[in-house]
């Protein structure tokens, strides 16, 4: 098959498998041979192995940054630092994307950036939801509350003491007015850790004053 009528077939998709060409009717060594020879032409991204996206002139959608990260590891929903900051809870700009998945810890590297991937049981795979990024693709991605009580449970050593220092000092949270207490704490609740319960209620408190403030 030519690049031209490859690019035809696949530019209304914003991601695809290598084992997905094999639907053209292609043998599959050769489709391996021509993905190999397009990625090093630049003709195709790889974002993990198996998984690719036309070069950025030829394809006719843009998948955002939120949208990759679902697709590359899943199930997972984008959470902490990244969530923290689209949402205006801490000013930080955040590069990096970490999400939360029920499968083993993992990274991946590639040319549109890094994807991070962090384990947590069943029982706390909630509190998410759907967004769509401007292409129209949609992709998990917690609520504000919950990629708050993510962001503890993977930071409780940063809140050995000293918790409204680390709070507004070290992570400069902001804008937290709006975030329901309640929702936090049921959150809390799922991971079964007295630590972060504590951390969760310390935060509400933090809430609370900034409400009166």
């Amino acid at each position: 098959m030519r690049y031209l009528e490859f690019k035809k077939r696949i530019q209304d998709m914003p991601v695809f498998a290598s084992r997905d060409l094999s639907l053209f009717g292609e043998d599959n060594q050769v489709v391996r041979n021509q993905i190999r020879r397009w990625q090093v032409q630049d003709l195709l991204i790889k974002i993990r192995k198996g998984v690719y996206i036309l070069n950025k002139n030829d394809r006719k959608i843009n998948p955002s940054k939120l949208f990759i990260a679902n697709q590359l590891y899943g199930p997972s929903y984008v959470s902490l630092e990244y969530a923290l900051n689209l949402y205006g809870l801490i000013p930080e700009r955040v590069v990096d994307i970490t999400s939360i998945s029920t499968r083993k810890t993992k990274d991946f590297h590639n040319e549109l950036g890094v994807f991070i991937y962090r384990h947590i049981k069943k029982s706390c795979f909630t509190g998410f939801s759907v967004g769509k990024d401007e292409a129209g693709l949609s992709y998990f991605i917690a609520a504000p509350e919950k990629a708050v009580v993510d962001f503890f449970y993977f930071n409780l050593e940063s809140f050995k003491a000293d918790f409204l220092g680390v709070i507004e000092e070290g992570y400069r949270f902001q804008n937290v007015s709006g975030l329901k207490k309640d929702k936090i704490m049921g959150f809390a609740e799922l991971f079964k850790n007295q630590k972060l319960l504590k951390v969760c209620r310390e935060f509400c408190e933090f809430i609370r004053k900034a409400g009166v403030a």
